[in-house]
């Protein structure tokens, strides 16, 4: 991109100033980032998740921790509110532990509360579970997910749309959700309010012609 740019030259209304990235500079990025154990996919990637590649508002660039794998595109997303009850959060555990003797890889939000006991459910059943998270991948949130956030990108994968040093932000987490609803073939919402970034993702399924449980 940045060689076609500079190969097109583009006349200007007004002058501007630009601080220009060399190819040399952004290679050399990617690998600090390969150094840290992260990588950089983009939908010109053939590792693209696939099921993300379908839908009409997929980021154009993926930051991934960990590996994903072909077993990702049979996926299913078990999100729901940080503010459980003891009730959703048995049958979250139970929906994942059931998900994964049907052959689905878990995917959920890394948040507290449904997301933490999908995630955590997941292996106790010998499952992959993939945490799609509202932050970069240097961060954290909750802060008390850390090592489940380690553990799992050590495992299987977390995958953040954002450069790795984002911190978390109001408007982080709804483009959180709509990647992770790309990302996975149906959506399972366990308990939500009606501020829960679980039921925008339930919306979000809808228009990626995505079932919703």
């Amino acid at each position: 991109v940045l060689r076609e740019l500079e190969s097109a030259a583009p006349d200007r209304l007004f002058a501007v100033e630009e601080q220009r990235v060399s190819l040399d500079q952004l290679e050399d990025y990617v690998h600090r980032l390969s150094d840290e154990g992260i990588e950089l996919l983009t939908i010109l990637d053939t590792v693209y998740p696939m099921n993300l590649r379908m839908v009409y508002d997929r980021p154009a660039a993926l930051f991934v921790r960990g590996a994903l794998s072909q077993d990702d595109e049979r996926s299913v997303a078990v999100v729901g509110t940080r503010k459980a009850t003891d009730r959703g959060l048995t049958q979250a555990r139970e929906i994942a532990q059931t998900l994964v003797a049907a052959d689905y890889v878990v995917v959920s939000g890394l948040a507290a509360g449904i997301d933490t006991a999908s995630h955590m459910a997941t292996p106790e059943a010998a499952g992959r579970t993939v945490g799609v998270i509202g932050t970069g991948l240097r961060e954290t949130f909750p802060k008390q997910n850390a090592a489940l956030q380690a553990r799992i990108g050590s495992e299987s994968a977390v995958v953040s749309q954002f450069w790795p040093g984002q911190g978390p932000r109001k408007w982080t987490f709804p483009a959180r959700n709509a990647v992770m609803s790309g990302f996975a073939r149906a959506t399972v919402v366990v308990e939500a309010s009606h501020t829960s970034g679980a039921r925008m993702q339930a919306r979000l399924a809808n228009e990626h012609g995505r079932p919703v449980f």
